[in-house]
């Protein structure tokens, strides 16, 4: 499914010089493989991490790649495909409901940081009515920041539109671009280009400061169980990379510029400040309390979701640990 898993697929000490041993005890860096669902500046740490040099300083040799899509990406993890997952904290609890042992290890995205974009001929909440608002994937993290957008401004997402689903955050915003859908979340820099070609927000869900597992760093707990050194070197290199981020403007967009694509400066000088000061913490706790909209809205149609004893899912220890040693700073 991925073709640029081969080392990490393999964690063994021929394959990778060293895999992705328990512990830390092979002389060599420790291979892993780590996917992320979107390319969304939620995930902006992990590219500092890598393209800065931190994965490596912390004796890391990580195969950062791109899944695409949240679905996808927790089939790569439960599949044993990629260890570590940088996805949407709804996948994580969805699938601990259904059975999956996981354990999140951070919060790269604690609030939701979206506006909801809507076509130029939307002036109102009104004219969505009957309308197609598009999501990544149903129950994924799009899906529940839109169904916590919309009620804000009047719209039943059950009743009042159309939600479909459209697989990643890329086809989300090309769907906007090609009128394909009447409105959906988004995030700068896409949000950018979006309103240069005259879409418009109807809520800047961000500015609400809303508890949110929008993106989380998430492992299976069978992994974690042999490879706690190797997950408490992969949050000291995210939490060292999210000090890094904030204090290199210059660096880090050069960062957002290669993994977007872009030679656009002011759309990613924008991505950089919203999220570096809006979105993304210095001290990325998982916290119980920003599952709360997932409980309440995936609940309605999957019981098991409320029956997750969400403190046995989180484990703050190795954000504690990173911090506590100071590599915030």
């Amino acid at each position: 499914m991925l073709t640029s898993l081969a080392c990490g697929l393999a964690l063994s000490a021929a394959a990778c010089g060293g895999g992705g041993g328990g512990g830390g005890t092979s002389p060599g860096p420790l291979t892993i493989t780590a996917g992320y669902s979107n390319v969304s500046a939620d995930d902006l740490s992990a590219w500092v991490a890598a393209d800065g040099g931190i994965f490596k300083k912390h004796g890391l040799n990580v195969n950062l790649t791109l899944v695409s899509g949240g679905s996808r990406t927790m089939a790569a993890l439960l599949s044993g495909e990629i260890q570590i997952s940088q996805q949407g904290g709804s996948e994580a609890l969805a699938s601990t409901a259904g059975g999956a042992s996981l354990v999140v290890l951070a919060t790269l995205a604690p609030v939701y940081p979206y506006k909801f974009e809507v076509q130029g001929s939307i002036q109102n909440p009104g004219d969505l009515k009957g309308k197609k608002v598009g999501v990544s994937s149903v129950g994924g993290s799009a899906d529940v920041a839109t169904r916590v957008a919309l009620p804000k401004i009047g719209i039943d997402p059950e009743k009042d539109v159309s939600i479909v689903a459209v697989e990643s955050h890329a086809n989300r915003t090309a769907a906007l671009y090609s009128g394909a859908i009447a409105g959906a979340v988004d995030d700068p820099p896409d949000s950018v280009g979006l309103e240069a070609k005259g879409l418009h927000p109807l809520v800047d869900l961000a500015s609400l400061k809303l508890p949110a597992a929008n993106t989380v760093v998430v492992v299976q707990r069978s992994w974690l169980n042999g490879h706690r050194d190797a997950a408490q070197k992969y949050i000291d290199s995210i939490v060292e990379a999210i000090a890094r981020m904030k204090k290199d403007r210059a660096f880090t967009i050069g960062v957002l510029k290669k993994y977007f694509s872009s030679n656009d400066d002011k759309a990613m000088e924008v991505a950089y400040d919203f999220f570096t000061a809006e979105v993304t913490p210095s001290q990325p706790y998982p916290r119980v309390e920003q599952w709360a909209d997932t409980q309440r809205y995936l609940g309605q149609k999957n019981s098991k979701i409320g029956t997750v004893d969400l403190n046995r899912m989180i484990d703050a220890s190795f954000v504690k640990s990173a911090v506590d040693r100071g590599l915030d700073k």
